[in-house]
Parts: C-alpha cells; sequence; structure tokens
C-alpha cells in the first residue's frame, strides 16, 4: 500500500476529548481534522467501536482517518460505553443503548463548530453493523452510511447461528468479546478512577455467549438491530462492501435488492478486512472510493459515483486448493441492479453421484434412495466461518471431507462455466432422528482430482419451514427441503467438474446434532440450481479501474516478541481422539507514542472422540496485557463448551491482576436446553 503524505488539506489531530450523552457518561473521542475547519467547517464521519482506540485499533485508524481529513472531513473515531477509554459498561452486541448513544454521538458532532452539520457513519464488522442499525433510526444529520463486512440479518446470517445451525464460531467470538470487555481504560487518559471503571467492567460485563445460547431460534433478541425486518425504514444512501472469503458477504446481496435507496455494493476476494488492506489480494484504492462516496453524499459533488454499476463483484478464477492465497486470480464484473438480468437460474437434475447437464443424457432413474451418515471428522477442513487470513483458515482439499459426502459430480466440462449468486439444493430426503443437520458443498475438481470448495450453505433440519418456530421430523417420513448456499462469483473451466457434497455434519464449523443421523437422499426427484452468468455475454458498460490501495503512514510501533499464528489438525489412532488447535498471538508491540506495551494471545481447541456426537468440546483461552513504568495489567479469561443430546453444558472464568496481585476471580457455570439444535 503507498503511503501518502501529501494531502489537499492540513491536518490537525485531537488525540482524547470526551461526548456526553444523554444518561451523563461520557464516551472517549479522537478527532481527525483539517485545519481549515476553523473556518470552513465540514462532514464529520464517524466510527463507532469497542476495540480500543488508542491501542486497539490505533495502527488502521492511523492509516484511514487521517487520509479522509485531508480530503476535507472531520474523522471521528469513538469508543463504545464500556470499552476503550469510554465510560460506563457494555453488556451486550448493539443494544438500544448503543444504537441511542451513536444518535448522540452524531448530535453532538453535528453542532461542533468545525462541523457544517452533515454526519456520516462508516465501520467495519461492529461498526459495520451499527452504522446500518443507526440509519434505520434516521438521525437527523446523518446522511450516508458505508458498511463493510456486516449484516442486515442477526440471527441468519451472523457469527452466531446459519440456517438454524449454531456455528463454531459463536463461541469463538464470544471468547474474543469475553477478552476485549476485561480490558482496563488507560489511566493516563481517565486518572485514578481507572482501577473503579475497570472493576466496573469486570463485574458489569457478564457473560455474552450463555445469551446468545439461550436464543436458539429466531426471536426478538435477533429480530432487534435486524433491519432486514423493515428495510424501508432505512432512507439514506449505502455503500455495502464485502469479501468472499468474509462471513458476511450475502448481506451486500440483500441490500441490493430489498433497500429502496440510492445504494452501491461491492464484493472482492478478500476476508474480513477493509478493502485497501485486502486479503487475499487484489487490494483496491478504497479509501479513494470512499472519497468520493462522502464527497457525493455529504458535499453534493456530482463526480458519477452513482452512475456506475450498482454491484460490482470480482469474479475469481479457479484455483488450486489452498488454506490461503496472497492474491486470487479473477476479474471485476458489474451489475447493473439486482437481482440482475444477467445472471440466469439453472436447475440440474441430480441421478445416482451426478449432476446432469445439457451435456448429459442421464441414464436410466431409479426410485432407490442413497444412505449417508457422516462421520465427525467432516469438517475438519471446513476452514473458519469467517477468515480473518491469520492464521491460514481458508478450506482445504475437499477429497478428505468428501469421503464421509454423499458426492454428486458432473460430466467434465466441455467449455467455461460461470456462477454469481447463491446456488440452491432441493432435495427429496429422510432421515432417522427428529433433530438432524445438512451440510452442502460445492466445489471446482481440477483434472488431477484436487478439490477446491467453493461455496456452502447449512440448514438445521428442524428449521426447513421456520428460523422461529422448529418443528421436529419425524423418522422415514420423506421431506422436500431447500438450501441456499452462500453467494459467490466463480469461474469453472473447462476440463474441470462442479461437484455438489452433502453431509450430515460439519464439525467444528457447526455444532453437530444431538445423536449422529442417518439420511437417505433421493436423488432422481432432487436437483441443484446453478446461478449461471454465461461467458459470453460482456458487461454493459466499460468499469472504471479501480486506483491502487493508498493511505496515510500506519502509526509505528516496535515489536518486542513477534506473534505465532497456527492451525493445527491432529488425531490419535489408539484412542481416536481428534482436534483442531488455532493459535492467535499477536505477540508483544510497544505504543511508542504513548508508552504503552500490549500482548494478546487467544488459543481455541475444538476436540471430539471417534464418531462420539457426545465428546464434542470447544475450549478457548484469551491472555491480555497492559504494561508501562509501575502500571502492568492482564486478564485471563477461559471459556469451554459441550453437549449432551438434550443440553449445552457452559463454563467460564476470568481473572484479573494488577501487578502480578490478583484483583478479580469470576465464575460461570450453566446448563442450557438444547431447542432443535
Amino acid at each position: 500500500m503507498r503511503e501518502v503524505t501529501s494531502l489537499p488539506h492540513a491536518v490537525t489531530e485531537e488525540e482524547h476529548f470526551w461526548i456526553p450523552v444523554s444518561d451523563g457518561t461520557r464516551l472517549a473521542g479522537r478527532l481527525w481534522r483539517p485545519l481549515s475547519s476553523d473556518d470552513a467547517p465540514v462532514p464529520a464521519i464517524l466510527e463507532f467501536i469497542p476495540y480500543r482506540k488508542r491501542d486497539g485499533t490505533a495502527k488502521r485508524d492511523s492509516i484511514h482517518h487521517p487520509y479522509l481529513a485531508g480530503h476535507g472531513y472531520a474523522a471521528v473515531r469513538v469508543d463504545l460505553r464500556g470499552s476503550g477509554d469510554s465510560e460506563g459498561v457494555l453488556t451486550g452486541e448493539y443494544l438500544e443503548q448503543e444504537l441511542a448513544d451513536a444518535e448522540d454521538v452524531l448530535a453532538w458532532l453535528a453542532a461542533q463548530p468545525w462541523c457544517d452539520g452533515n454526519t456520516g457513519m462508516m465501520g467495519i464488522s461492529w461498526g459495520g453493523f451499527n452504522a446500518l442499525q443507526v440509519a434505520a433510526r434516521r438521525p437527523e444529520s446523518l446522511g450516508a452510511v458505508v458498511t463493510v463486512c456486516s449484516t442486515d440479518d442477526r440471527y441468519a446470517d451472523d457469527v452466531h447461528y446459519m440456517g438454524g445451525c449454531l456455528l463454531g464460531d459463536n463461541l469463538s467470538w464470544a471468547s474474543t468479546m469475553f477478552a476485549q470487555t476485561s480490558t482496563p481504560p488507560d489511566p493516563k487518559l481517565v486518572g485514578d478512577g481507572w482501577f473503579d471503571m475497570w472493576q466496573q467492567r469486570l463485574h458489569g460485563s457478564g457473560l455474552w455467549l450463555e445469551d446468545w445460547m439461550r436464543h436458539q431460534r429466531r426471536d426478538e433478541f435477533w429480530r432487534h438491530g435486524s433491519i432486514c425486518e423493515d428495510p424501508g425504514s432505512l432512507r439514506c444512501p449505502v455503500l455495502a462492501v464485502s469479501g468472499w472469503a468474509d462471513g458476511y458477504s450475502n448481506a451486500v446481496f440483500r441490500l441490493m435488492e430489498h433497500l429502496d435507496v440510492p445504494r452501491k455494493g461491492l464484493i472482492g476476494p478478500w476476508s474480513h478486512k477493509y478493502p485497501h488492506l485486502g486479503d487475499p489480494g487484489p487490494a483496491i484504492g478504497f479509501l479513494q472510493e470512499l472519497v468520493r462516496w462522502w464527497d457525493h453524499w455529504l458535499k453534493g459533488e456530482d463526480n458519477a459515483v452513482m452512475d456506475e454499476p450498482m454491484l460490482r463483484v470480482w469474479m475469481q478464477d479457479s484455483v488450486p486448493p489452498s488454506t490461503a492465497y496472497e492474491e486470487r486470480p479473477g476479474r471485476w464484473v458489474g451489475e447493473p441492479s439486482w437481482p440482475s438480468t444477467h445472471v440466469r437460474p439453472q436447475r440440474l437434475p441430480l441421478r445416482r453421484h451426478r449432476i446432469l447437464t445439457d451435456d448429459d443424457s442421464g441414464g436410466p432413474t431409479s426410485p432407490d434412495g442413497l444412505v449417508l451418515q457422516s462421520p465427525l471428522s467432516v469438517g475438519q477442513f471446513a476452514g473458519k466461518w469467517c477468515s480473518y487470513s491469520a492464521p491460514p483458515d481458508l478450506p482445504y482439499d475437499q477429497r478428505e471431507e468428501d469421503g464421509g459426502s454423499l458426492v454428486f459430480d458432473t460430466e467434465t466440462l466441455s467449455r467455461p462455466w460461470e456462477i454469481l449468486g447463491a446456488a440452491e439444493v432441493e432435495l427429496d430426503i429422510s432421515v432417522d432422528r427428529p433433530v438432524a443437520m445438512l451440510a452442502a458443498r460445492l466445489s471446482d475438481v481440477a483434472e488431477d482430482g484436487r478439490a477446491t470448495r467453493v461455496t456452502y450453505g447449512l440448514l438445521n433440519l428442524t428449521h426447513r419451514n421456520s428460523h422461529a418456530r422448529p418443528e421436529e421430523l419425524e423418522p422415514g417420513k420423506r421431506y422436500r427441503v431447500s438450501l441456499a448456499l452462500n453467494g459467490v462469483a466463480q469461474t469453472f473451466p473447462a476440463g474441470h467438474r462442479i461437484r455438489l457434497s452433502l453431509s450430515t455434519s460439519y464439525w467444528p464449523l457447526a455444532w453437530p446434532p444431538p445423536k449422529p443421523v442417518q439420511l437417505t437422499v433421493y436423488p432422481d426427484t432432487s436437483t441443484v440450481t446453478l446461478p449461471t452468468r454465461p461467458v459470453e455475454e460482456p458487461d454493459e458498460v466499460a468499469l472504471r479501474p479501480f486506483d491502487p490501495p493508498e493511505g496515510t503512514p500506519r502509526l509505528d510501533t516496535t515489536t518486542l516478541q513477534p506473534g505465532d499464528h497456527r492451525w493445527q489438525v491432529s488425531r490419535d489412532l489408539v484412542d481416536y481422539a481428534s482436534q483442531l488447535e488455532v493459535v492467535k498471538d499477536s505477540g508483544t508491540e510497544r505504543y511508542e507514542d504513548i508508552d504503552l506495551e500490549v500482548s494478546q494471545r487467544g488459543e481455541e481447541r475444538y476436540r471430539w472422540v471417534g464418531d462420539d456426537f457426545s465428546s464434542v468440546r470447544g475450549e478457548t483461552v484469551w491472555r491480555v496485557d497492559f504494561a508501562r513504568d509501575g502500571w502492568h495489567v492482564h486478564t485471563d479469561t477461559r471459556t469451554v463448551l459441550t453437549s449432551t443430546p438434550e443440553h449445552f453444558v457452559l463454563h467460564a472464568q476470568l481473572d484479573a491482576y494488577h501487578n502480578g496481585e490478583r484483583v478479580t476471580s469470576l465464575n460461570w457455570s450453566s446448563t442450557i436446553p438444547r431447542d432443535h439444535v
């Protein structure tokens, strides 16, 4: 990424200031703005997240907030209530209090002498979520939002549940936030009251995982903050962005389809990162795109930003399977609207282990079903629901997964085949248990047999008719079920095959059902529908090339101890115990500008024994340290989730230390009934 040191406007920074909200709580902010805004006020752009503005996101913030300020904006980074250096306690995601605080912050910004009264919101992940949610509340000053790697549906398409299945990332994310909410404010900013503020957080934040586990179906808990419940409530322009390796690309399609406001969608090859820092590449000049967006909607400039295609996506070329890529080869394609008239759903019949295409006559039919009972090992090479590209966390060669799956292949393709959107399988099935799940994967199979997963989907079969009102299955009864896979843009080259793989478990990406399930699929009455985008059909308009990525110089820190990232699968062939171990160690960094050393290390272990569904266990531990002259605090958090056929069993511990002395020790233990999961 090119570092930009010369900007159109000279920038001044206010490293810390307080914003009072309605109940008197003070939120901690950081501000970059043009020097000229003293005399010529500018629009303000807010990023409102819980990740510690002074150290946690300081390096990333240093790349894009000064850049926006240098292009004529007041760029504002505010810690949520109860996080970083803000007062109060953070007790959950996207709560009413958080959204009300955001409205107060926007009103405060709009009233400042350096602001012209116009505001925008932007953010990735949490900040993308609350930007959408606040926009739906229509604060007076808010003129537009940019939402990156977020969702409009907190139940069906978030880190917690997918297709009614409990995601392994639910435990991983809960543990990350368990560690984050245990961290103290900085005494250098908040003064002697830092210890009391810290104790309030430690004792008041609670165990979020328990809340999420007590809401296993779509209810009011998840409907809150899900703007898909009323997309008409959102009345300001939206730029929605994600990546194919991210967990949130489906939301871009839905927002383009269902919003009734000026909107643009962008999906690249990236993981859970801003596109100017995009990994896998190619990264793009996203900050330049942000300036164009804000110039049009907050300054009223006629810069043709809305004359370009509504949806722009990276059409991925075929690649060998790998857990990490530096670059994904492909090309940009544009769609003037979504759903697109360029995309033609192509319904392909299934036969015994085959997908029929126009080039395949299919042969005789048979009423017999194909029987499957997947081992728990299917899923150990699935990668992460939401990739961060550190450690390498993309799916590996699917041939090992296919050994425990039902597999259906096309004939060898005689010409390239491109898809854009969500594939869907419609299956005629029966099962032998009242609670069952289905995982479906679409893979690109090369001439040498290597299989690269292109997309996948999950369905808790008790949720086949409704996520709000699950229904047990009647063993032996035939059902017709539909399962949409995650949207994608992918080219399958001539000489390759397209493969559909079905399994009854996908652990540890998703928690398995209470007991092993035998599934029967009747292929002659089942289909897969591919969202085909004809290769020979050109784009209607030539796409403007993206500029190379650039930003202001990254904050300089000193690495005192390098990080460590691992993703390791192991199996003991004596007792058949298996484990996936993930290590996410950021090492130790010194923030020279504030004289602070920060260390973070997380470990996740997902274990199971043979095909004993009651043996599955997820355990996460985190340690976070902060130190400067004479002041050292650290927290240790640990979460363990297991299950029986009837219950989930949750244990958690939190220990906090100040200068080597343990000052807080908390424990949680809960048994939570399984609700059709």
